[in-house]
C-alpha cells in the first residue's frame, strides 16, 4: 500500500477532489465532522444520519455511492463517538474500519480526510504514524511460501488529507510511518518463516542486504571466532544444533563519532527444542518464534536506517538453534561464560540467558550510552503480564530509572506497550549453585524476574534494560502469526533520543 499526502487549502473545495473514496467522521450526536459537512451540499449524509443508517459510534460505517455534489466516486463515513471525545482508541479503531472496508473496493485510490488534529493528548503526527500502521498490519499477508499467493483487491493507494500549513510535519511524519511499517513488516517475515528457512545463516544473510541497501557495517562471526573469544556459554547452546552458530553485529552510525552507541541485543534462537530438557511437542512448531528479538532489532535498525536517523544505533544478534542430539549439552554440564563466570546449567530448555549473556559481555567493547536487550526469554512473563505488554526489567537507581521511562514512554506512544517488573537481590539468592558461581535457572517463582537477575550480572559495566517478550512477539490460533512488536516501541525510543541529542 503507498500512501502521501494531500494538502487542502480556504480556496480549495473537499467536495471537488477526485478519488475512488473519501473517508471522512461523524459522530453519535448526528453531528458531521467538518470534512464530513464539507461533502453534504446535498443534504444525503445527514439523511442518511436521520435514518438511523449509521449510529456514529466508533467502529460503525456506511459506505456512499455517487453523493450529489461529489467528485469521489464513493463517501466512506466513520463513526468517531461523543464529539469532542476524539482518543487514540477511537482514531485506531477508525483507522482499521478504513483498512478493512478500503481491501474490500474497486477503485485507485482514497483519501483520508479525518479529523487527525482533534485527538486528545496526540497530534496530526501522530494520528499519521499510526493510521498507516494499521493499513499496513491490515494488509500484510504471511503467503512468502505457499505455492499461491493470496489474491488481494481493493484500493492500494492512501492520501492523508490535511490543511495546506500541515504539510511539512505531515509529510515528516509519513515518512516516519512508513519506515516502520516497513521495519515491522521485516520483522513479522522473519518470524513467520520457518525454522529450516530462518536459520542462523539466514539472519546473517539479512543483516548483510540490510547493510549493502543502507550502507550499514556488518561483521558476522563464526563458530572458530566465538571459541577464540571464550563464548563458552553461547556455544554450549549451538552443540546440539546442525545449524552453525552466527554472532552478527549490525552498525548504524549516524550520530557523531565520538558519540556513545545505543546498543541492541536479540536472542536470535531460530528454533528451540529445548534442548536435552526436551519441551512438550504440542506448540512446538510455534519455537520458530523464539527468534523474534533478533527479528525486532533488525526490523527497528531497518526502519532508523531508512529514516537516515541522526544517532549511532549497534544491533547484537547471537543466533542458533537449541537442539537434541549426542553432542547436546546436558542437564548438569558446567560452562564457562566470555566474562569468566561459570554456569551450572540446571535446565537446557532456559537457553536464552545463555547466548544473551556472553553478547552483553561482548558489547561492553563499545562503551555503549545504554543497552536494550529483547527476547523471548520466559512463560513466565506471559503468566505475569499476559499478551499486552512486555515486561522491562532494569535495576533501580537513577540511571535505570531514566532508561525505564523513556522505553515505557515510547511503549505507551506507540501502544506497544511495557510494564516495569522488579529486579532485587533477594531474587539473586534463587540462581545459587552448589558447583558453579550460578545455575541457570531460579526455580518456578519469579521465573521472568531470576531471568533477568541472570541476566544483570552481565552488564555492571553500563546502563541496561530488559525486555521480555514471550507474550507479545507472536499470536497463536486462527491469528498465529508474528506481530511485529517490539519495533514500534524500539523505533520511537530511538527517535526521541536523537531528538533530544539534537
Amino acid at each position: 500500500m503507498d500512501f502521501s499526502i494531500k494538502t487542502i487549502d480556504a480556496k480549495t473545495s473537499i467536495a471537488s477532489l477526485k478519488a475512488g473514496c473519501i473517508a471522512v467522521g461523524i459522530y453519535e450526536n448526528k453531528k458531521l465532522s467538518p470534512q464530513a459537512q464539507a461533502l453534504d451540499k446535498s443534504g444525503e449524509i445527514t439523511a442518511a444520519l436521520k435514518s438511523g443508517d449509521i449510529s456514529g459510534k466508533p467502529g460503525s460505517t456506511l459506505l456512499l455511492r455517487k453523493v450529489a455534489g461529489v467528485a469521489a466516486e464513493r463517501v466512506l463515513l466513520i463513526g468517531l463517538g461523543a464529539d469532542g471525545e476524539l482518543n487514540d482508541k477511537v482514531t485506531s479503531m477508525a483507522a482499521l474500519c478504513v483498512a478493512r472496508v478500503l481491501a474490500t473496493l474497486g477503485g485507485a485510490d482514497a483519501l483520508l480526510a479525518l479529523p487527525f488534529d482533534a485527538v486528545k493528548e496526540r497530534d496530526l503526527a501522530w494520528a499519521i504514524r499510526s493510521s498507516i500502521l494499521v493499513l499496513r498490519d491490515n494488509s500484510y499477508r504471511s503467503d512468502t511460501l505457499k505455492s499461491k499467493k493470496e489474491t488481494t483487491s481493493g484500493i492500494k493507494k492512501v492520501a492523508f488529507l490535511v490543511a495546506a500549513a500541515k504539510a511539512a510535519v505531515a509529510k515528516e511524519a509519513l515518512a516516519q510511518g512508513v519506515a516502520l511499517a516497513n521495519g515491522i513488516d521485516l520483522t513479522k517475515e522473519l518470524g513467520n518463516l520457518p525454522g529450516n528457512v530462518c536459520t542462523p545463516t539466514y539472519l546473517a544473510n539479512t543483516a548483510k542486504k540490510l547493510a549493502k541497501e543502507f550502507k550499514l557495517s556488518v561483521e558476522v562471526l563464526d563458530r572458530k571466532q566465538l571459541e577464540a573469544l571464550k563464548m563458552g556459554s553461547f556455544l554450549s547452546v549451538a552443540r546440539g544444533g546442525g545449524e552453525a552458530p552466527k554472532f552478527i553485529i549490525l552498525k548504524h552510525l549516524g550520530g557523531k563519532a565520538k558519540d556513545a552507541p545505543t546498543v541492541l541485543v536479540g536472542k536470535g534462537i531460530t528454533f528451540d527444542t529445548g534442548g536435552i530438557s526436551l519441551k512438550g511437542g504440542a506448540g512446538m512448531d510455534e519455537m520458530k518464534y523464539d527468534m523474534c528479538g533478533a527479528g525486532s532489532v533488525l526490523g527497528t535498525i531497518r526502519a532508523i536506517a531508512e529514516l537516515k536517523l541522526k544517532l549511532n544505533v549497534i544491533g547484537v544478534i547471537p543466533a542458533t538453534e537449541n537442539m537434541p542430539s549426542g553432542t547436546a549439552t546436558k542437564p548438569g554440564d558446567i560452562v564457562t561464560s566470555m566474562s569468566g563466570q561459570t554456569i551450572e546449567i540446571l535446565n537446557t530448555d532456559a537457553e536464552g540467558r545463555l547466548v544473551l549473556c556472553d553478547a552483553l559481555t561482548y558489547v561492553e567493547r563499545f562503551k555503549p550510552a545504554a543497552v536494550v536487550d529483547i527476547a523471548t526469554l520466559t512463560g513466565a512473563c506471559v503468566t505475569s503480564l499476559g499478551h499486552h505488554n512486555s515486561g522491562l526489567f532494569t535495576r533501580h537507581d537513577s540511571a535505570h530509572d531514566a532508561l525505564a521511562e523513556e522505553l515505557l514512554s515510547a511503549g505507551k506512544a506507540t501502544g506497544d506497550t511495557a510494564w516495569r517488573m522488579p529486579i532485587e537481590d533477594s531474587y539473586q539468592e534463587q540462581l545459587k549453585s552448589n558447583f558453579a558461581d550460578m545455575a541457570n535457572i531460579g526455580g518456578p517463582a519469579g521465573g521472568s524476574i531470576t531471568a533477568a537477575c541472570f541476566l544483570e550480572r552481565y552488564t555492571k559495566k553500563y546502563t541496561w534494560a530488559h525486555l521480555d517478550i514471550a507474550g507479545t512477539a507472536w499470536k497463536s490460533g486462527a491469528a498465529k502469526g508474528a506481530t511485529g512488536r517490539p519495533v514500534a516501541l524500539l523505533t520511537t525510543f530511538l527517535m526521541n533520543r536523537a531528538a533530544a541529542a539534537k
